[in-house]
C-alpha cells in the first residue's frame, strides 16, 4: 500500500498496521489520526513517496516518543537546586500574536464546517474524546466519526495552508 487508502477497508488496513506497530490498539485510532495530520503538514514542503509507510512510521515514533518522555518524567529525581535558575520559558510577543492569527484563522475554518462535522471533530480534539465515545454518545458509527474527524482536518490543514 504505498497510497492513503480511498475506503474504509484501507484505513480499516491502515489502523491495524499501526496497532501491530505500536502495540496498543487502544490508541491507535488517535495515532493514526495525529500522524495524518503530521502527514499533512510535512507534505506542504517536502513529497513524499509512501504516504501509507510515513503515517505507520509517524504514529510510532509519536508512541516510542511518548513512551521516553513518560519514562524520562517517572525516572528524573527532582533536585531543587536545579529550580533556582529557572529561565523564562514565556513565549516572545511575535510567538504570541503568530499564535493569535492561527487561532483566528483556525476558528473561522471552523466556522466554515458543517454544524455535524464540527461538533464530532471539537469532541474529539477539544474534549479528548475517542471514537468509539463519540459514536456512542451521537448513536453512529466509528467509521462516521473517522469520516468527519477526517474531513474537518483537511479542510482545516487547507484553510489555514491557503492564507
Amino acid at each position: 500500500m504505498t497510497e492513503l487508502p480511498r475506503d474504509e477497508k484501507g484505513w480499516r488496513k491502515l489502523l491495524r498496521r499501526i496497532a501491530r506497530a505500536t502495540r496498543n490498539s487502544d490508541e491507535a485510532e488517535d495515532l493514526l489520526h495525529a500522524a495524518f495530520l503530521r502527514l499533512a503538514e510535512y507534505r506542504r514542503e517536502n513529497r513524499v513517496e509512501n504516504p501509507s509507510a510515513f503515517v505507520v512510521r509517524a504514529a510510532v515514533n509519536m508512541k516510542a516518543d511518548e513512551v521516553r518522555h513518560r519514562r524520562v518524567r517517572n525516572e528524573t529525581p527532582l533536585d531543587v537546586a536545579d529550580l533556582v535558575d529557572i529561565s523564562d520559558d514565556q513565549p516572545l510577543q511575535t510567538e504570541v500574536l503568530a499564535a493569535r492569527e492561527r487561532l483566528r484563522r483556525a476558528e473561522m475554518g471552523l466556522a466554515r464546517l458543517s454544524p455535524r462535522t464540527r461538533e464530532i471533530f471539537l469532541m474529539h480534539r477539544i474534549d479528548g474524546l475517542k471514537y468509539r465515545e463519540i459514536a456512542e454518545r451521537l448513536g453512529i458509527t466509528v467509521s462516521a466519526v473517522e469520516k468527519h474527524v477526517a474531513k474537518a482536518a483537511l479542510f482545516l490543514a487547507s484553510w489555514i495552508e491557503g492564507w
